[in-house]
């Protein structure tokens, strides 16, 4: 037989009283109020601030008008993206309030990286002005007679007698793929006011300063292929 398991019996040969005991399931509904306050505190994380995102605004159209041109050259050219520094290859609106300090504006950033935004805009200006009729990007790498090249130095806007002007500077090469030859190069460079010094005046700046150096570069690229072709 199993030992029978008594009661401590006290002097008085009546047994002793023994603790109450509460039942298990009563103790851990009095906590599930204070876990469900810990988890519901756990759950809840910092909302990152809201940011605007701004296109890089054009008014090609209005600048050169495409009627009246030659026919296209049957040439073929490919428009790469520049390559950048650290500062320039993201989607911030850089900024130098003052001498060479950098900033960039807060809650607001470029719908796509600098480079790929200035790509696009000289890969607009060459279709528009239809000279060159046979265009490709880096993005398929196709065959291409001629491949524009180089390096986004500067786009973004500088302080200067307390005024917003935007700067951009690109540096560009003309090369013939098959051989690797250099045909020519040149620096493009645009300093454009803005109206006024809140964003949307900066960002209309840095679109009159895109078109106006897409511009450049198409009549540059037009009569360097010409010349090579000769």
């Amino acid at each position: 037989m199993m030992p029978t398991r008594t009661s401590p019996v006290n002097k008085s040969g009546h047994q002793a009283p023994q603790p109450l005991r509460r039942p298990t399931l009563t103790r851990n509904l009095a906590l599930a109020p204070l876990l469900g306050l810990l988890l519901a505190g756990c759950s809840v994380l910092p909302q990152s601030a809201p940011v605007d995102l701004y296109q890089l605004p054009s008014s090609l159209p209005q600048l050169a008008p495409s009627t009246g041109r030659s026919a296209p050259r049957p040439e073929s050219l490919r428009v790469t993206r520049p390559a950048a520094g650290t500062l320039l290859a993201g989607q911030r609106i850089i900024v130098l309030p003052a001498g060479d300090r950098v900033s960039h504006y807060k809650g607001a950033q470029w719908s796509e990286p600098a480079p790929l935004l200035l790509r696009n805009r000289l890969l607009d200006a060459l279709r528009h002005d239809g000279r060159l009729a046979t265009l490709s990007s880096d993005e398929r790498m196709l065959q291409a007679d001629f491949e524009l090249d180089g390096e986004l130095r500067a786009f973004q806007s500088v302080y200067q007698d307390g005024k917003p002007q935007v700067l951009l500077q690109l540096d560009l090469r003309l090369v013939q793929p098959a051989t690797q030859r250099i045909v020519a190069s040149r620096r493009f460079e645009q300093l454009q006011p803005a109206s006024g010094s809140a964003l949307p005046a900066v960002v209309s700046a840095f679109g009159q300063a895109s078109d106006r150096l897409a511009l450049q570069v198409v009549d540059w690229s037009v009569e360097q292929i010409a010349d090579a072709a000769r």
